[in-house]
């Protein structure tokens, strides 16, 4: 029982780990598409990038809810706290959330096209915005009593070390919003994107390289945890392997490749998310509740994993025809273009 009590949480640790990298992701890009709309040069460009999120945009946020419920369900101590202590960061960026859907489904049915496509933009702008705070106030602790219940401020998230997460988190976002869009389109338009996401690559870079350096300095848990070994050498590798994904992501951008480009920087969120598994592990609650002493009964976790055996290939299976369905480009068909 007692090797139980200690893998079931591990395993959940896990699980609730590949339903936030699935989300950043995939609706990562719908996010960084939104954002770039934003930028775009006339109502017809901005009308083709929600185009192209037109069939896959609504079906990438059911990995949210799924990590919610699996949070909830898995850790409700660590639900619990969590939420009240970020519970501003995460109703603004439910907010920009809802504002996206309602841009979306409005624009479809109006003759004026031009504010929702523009409150589509800003809908996403938001939610990105928030999302890093939330992640940075996680990233820097959450002051929680003896039961680990909240006990800090309803500002407690809002450091200069979560806005320079937060700006860094967009900067990613808009990196694979402008290499899905490589993917999409052609021409101008997509040479365009093949300019902001040079840019994207680098303004990402600087802010991540920021984050790493600044990190232990900042943070004492995080500075034991990181230049403790053998874990040393693990987190020694990660800036090197992401430093190399760069230069590779930068090479491919520069030879005008359609396809590599998106999948070099999947891999450079996927290395991120293992460095930030590291550091966090095995704490939920950081610096203070384990996975451990948040997680709830083993029959629990049983059955959840039973039922979520199930609904996990499902998904996938989804995802991977819808995107297979509504593959290739999107046609332009502006004068000029």
């Amino acid at each position: 029982m007692d090797a139980l009590l200690h893998f079931l949480p591990q395993v959940w640790f896990v699980i609730l780990g590949l339903f936030l990298f699935l989300y950043v992701l995939l609706d990562g890009f719908d996010l960084g598409v939104g954002i770039l709309s934003l930028t775009s040069s006339n109502e017809e460009r901005r009308s083709l990038l929600m185009t192209s999120l037109g069939n896959i945009w609504d079906a990438n946020e059911t990995w949210l809810v799924l990590m919610a419920g699996a949070l909830f369900g898995a850790f409700p101590l660590a639900y619990g706290t969590i939420l009240s202590a970020l519970y501003l960061p995460l109703m603004v960026m439910v907010v920009g959330l809802i504002l996206r859907a309602v841009s979306f489904e409005f624009r479809e049915h109006s003759d004026n096209k031009k504010f929702w496509n523009f409150s589509f933009g800003v809908g996403s702008f938001i939610a990105a915005l928030f999302q890093g705070f939330a992640l940075g106030g996680v990233l820097a602790g959450i002051k929680v009593d003896t039961d680990g219940h909240f006990i800090g401020g309803i500002w407690d998230w809002l450091t200069w070390q979560s806005l320079l997460t937060a700006l860094t988190l967009v900067q990613g976002y808009v990196l694979i919003g402008s290499t899905y869009l490589i993917l999409k389109t052609e021409g101008k338009l997509q040479e365009t994107h093949f300019k902001t996401a040079k840019l994207a690559a680098w303004t990402t870079f600087i802010g991540a390289a920021l984050i790493t350096i600044t990190t232990p300095i900042v943070y004492e848990n995080a500075r034991a945890r990181l230049f403790h070994q053998p874990e040393v050498y693990i987190f020694a590798l990660i800036p090197l392997l992401g430093i190399l994904l760069v230069f590779l992501l930068l090479q491919s951008l520069n030879r005008k490749q359609e396809i590599v480009p998106f999948v070099y920087t999947a891999l450079i969120f996927l290395l991120t998310f293992l460095g930030l598994g590291f550091i966090a592990f095995p704490y939920i609650i950081p610096p203070t509740i384990t996975i451990y002493q948040a997680a709830s009964s083993p029959s629990a976790m049983v059955f959840m994993i039973t039922f979520i055996g199930f609904l996990i290939p499902i998904m996938l299976f989804y995802n991977i025809y819808n995107y297979f369905v509504f593959r290739g480009k999107v046609v332009i068909t502006e004068q000029g273009e």
